[in-house]
């Protein structure tokens, strides 16, 4: 359902207001993007639809701010198994955290109330920036919990595989720079690569190339070369 308890933007405006209700928008997107993908994971435009338009309004009014925000290279659009996926990239979290904290930001809730969606993501904003400050006092440390073998990684990586297909509804297909990130330092990524194909070789995941119309060169890095240097982007787990 659209956050309905917010007031709708008037029907006509002069080109300040619209102006105005564009930088507002913007924030607004980015935010829920956040908030739907965690700040990491690709989301269903439609998903994405259900929580930006509001009460009179209708998805086309947002087809500019979108084209802005994905020309401005705050967001990414990539296209798996025809669904069309948007995610907030490293810039859109810049532009983001400058839309909600700078002074001389437009942005501010309108009416009396504000959707609670939009207000709780709002808070985990803000505990996620305390959670993220807390995490650089202590950057250095040496990474706990490195994996040792094979069995251990194969363990994480389907609870990683299970929780990123859960949690965003990816429809078993999960990518590959996401599971690697998730692990993150636990394991070298030379090593995560060799575990990984390992797992396919053994019939648990299926590596899979996708439609990548929009692969960005981050993600082809954390991503995964086969033998005979073919790229694959997305893990299908395979059943036991």
């Amino acid at each position: 359902m659209s956050e309905n308890n917010e007031i709708a933007v008037p029907k006509t405006l002069t080109p300040q207001e619209q102006a105005v209700w564009d930088a507002k928008a913007k924030v607004r997107v980015l935010l829920n993007l956040w908030d739907l993908g965690a700040g990491q994971i690709p989301v269903k435009k439609g998903d994405l639809t259900k929580r930006i338009v509001r009460t009179n309004e209708t998805s086309q009014k947002y087809l500019g701010v979108l084209a802005e925000l994905q020309e401005a290279g705050a967001i990414e659009y990539s296209l798996v198994n025809r669904v069309t996926r948007l995610e907030l990239s490293a810039k859109g979290k810049e532009v983001l955290a400058d839309g909600l904290q700078s002074r001389d930001s437009l942005f501010e809730f309108d009416g009396s109330q504000i959707g609670t969606r939009l207000g709780n993501a709002l808070l985990k904003w803000i505990r996620h920036q305390d959670g993220a400050a807390g995490v650089a006092v202590g950057a250095g440390k040496k990474a706990e919990s490195a994996i040792a073998s094979y069995d251990n990684f194969k363990a994480l990586a389907i609870d990683v595989y299970d929780s990123l297909n859960r949690d965003y509804n990816l429809d078993d297909l999960v990518p590959i720079y996401r599971m690697r990130r998730e692990i993150g330092e636990k394991v070298s990524r030379s090593q995560f690569s060799e575990w990984l194909l390992e797992m396919q070789a053994n019939d648990i995941f299926q590596l899979m190339a996708g439609e990548t119309q929009d692969i960005t060169s981050d993600k082809r890095e954390d991503s995964i070369t086969i033998p005979g240097g073919a790229f694959r982007y997305y893990a299908k787990r395979l059943n036991s």
